[in-house]
């Protein structure tokens, strides 16, 4: 048990110069304006710092995959649940990537996130993900029939007129027989369709063959495999259900942070306990703060509660709880696309309590 904690602390203690690097605090001068925190996250751009923040979640990740050969049952659940968890987070520092601002050199970023991340857990090209979310989604987010995102979720059945159990089952959509089936499908396609394919598929199986290699099936299954074809997929999509308000945005014209006030959210804006949870699992570096990232995709994660706290504020719709209360994220989702008498009687039961 030592051996594989002492793996876990490596991998956690190499994240932390990461942070520590572009940490807003460090120097004793908090930035103040945009323009501050441009001028010091450029200042402290570098390539070294990122790939030791990759090398320290695949550390992590090794010592959990111990933890699920050598743990029994206990080890089995810990692992899978804490696996999801890193490759959430590998998938949230890549995104940076794709915007630019993870390392001072763009191509390092790209190497570094097409090697560590995307070929690993079988996602897109870097350029292809570029493409989709960075050209087609950001300016067009809740747009029907232009939003890559929103077809998503239109995709997996969440769309006007949709049923009280439709709409239940869309949001375990990864956990259903056809939301698995997508994930394996799509895991293929990333792999086999372009330029590349023999290597990506190389990369892709390098991953488990080594896992199974040094842990045995115990370490591959509840390490890997279940996090990587379930769990993660899930954290993800619950992830996205948060982004913005999908299907009630107001359309507001203006600067970029006017116009995306009327389509984010900010989760657990009153509740720090909820807050830090999210930050650490499913809502990771930059997540919790979309409305920033949205309304300034070119500031790095640590910067964005500072963005925030001193220059945008938060937008105009910030729930207190994911489905608990009658402004909750699930719930007002719920009544922007169910029939009306249905949505108004699922609203009923929380107005009587007194709502939020």
């Amino acid at each position: 048990m030592v051996t594989w904690l002492g793996i876990i602390a490596v991998g956690m203690a190499l994240r932390q110069v990461d942070r520590w690097w572009f940490s807003p605090r460090r120097g004793g001068h908090t930035p103040t304006t945009l323009r501050d925190i441009r001028t010091l996250q450029r200042e402290r751009a570098n390539d070294f710092t990122p790939a030791l923040l990759v090398a320290g979640h695949w550390t992590e990740m090794a010592g959990w995959c111990l933890v699920a050969a050598h743990g029994g049952p206990l080890g089995w659940v810990t692992a899978a649940v804490a696996g999801a968890v890193k490759l959430r987070h590998l998938q949230e520092v890549s995104h940076f990537a794709v915007h630019g601002v993870l390392t001072r050199s763009g191509r390092a970023g790209n190497v570094l996130c097409e090697v560590a991340v995307h070929v690993p857990l079988g996602f897109v090209p870097v350029p292809v993900r570029r493409r989709r979310h960075v050209r087609e989604h950001h300016p067009n987010a809740t747009v029907a029939g232009t939003d890559p995102n929103l077809r998503e979720l239109r995709d997996a059945g969440l769309r006007n007129g949709v049923t009280g159990s439709r709409f239940l089952r869309a949001l375990f959509f990864p956990f259903t027989a056809m939301g698995f089936a997508a994930t394996v499908r799509g895991i293929a396609g990333n792999i086999i369709k372009g330029k590349g394919r023999w290597w990506r598929l190389a990369g892709f199986v390098a991953v488990p063959a080594t896992i199974t290699a040094f842990g045995g099936w115990q370490a591959v299954l509840f390490g890997y495999a279940v996090p990587r074809l379930l769990l993660y997929p899930q954290l993800a999509w619950m992830s996205l259900l948060v982004e913005h308000r999908w299907w009630d945005a107001e359309t507001v014209p203006g600067p970029p942070a006017v116009v995306e006030g009327g389509r984010c959210l900010r989760l657990y804006p009153d509740n720090a306990v909820w807050a830090l949870l999210a930050r650490g699992t499913w809502l990771p570096y930059g997540d919790l703060y979309h409305y920033a990232h949205s309304a300034h995709p070119a500031v790095r994660w640590n910067y964005l509660p500072v963005l925030e706290r001193n220059i945008l504020g938060t937008p105009a719709y910030t729930p207190g709880g994911l489905v608990l209360g009658d402004e909750a994220v699930v719930r007002r989702h719920f009544r922007a696309l169910a029939p009306r008498d249905e949505a108004l009687s699922a609203a009923a039961p929380a107005a009587a309590n007194g709502g939020r």
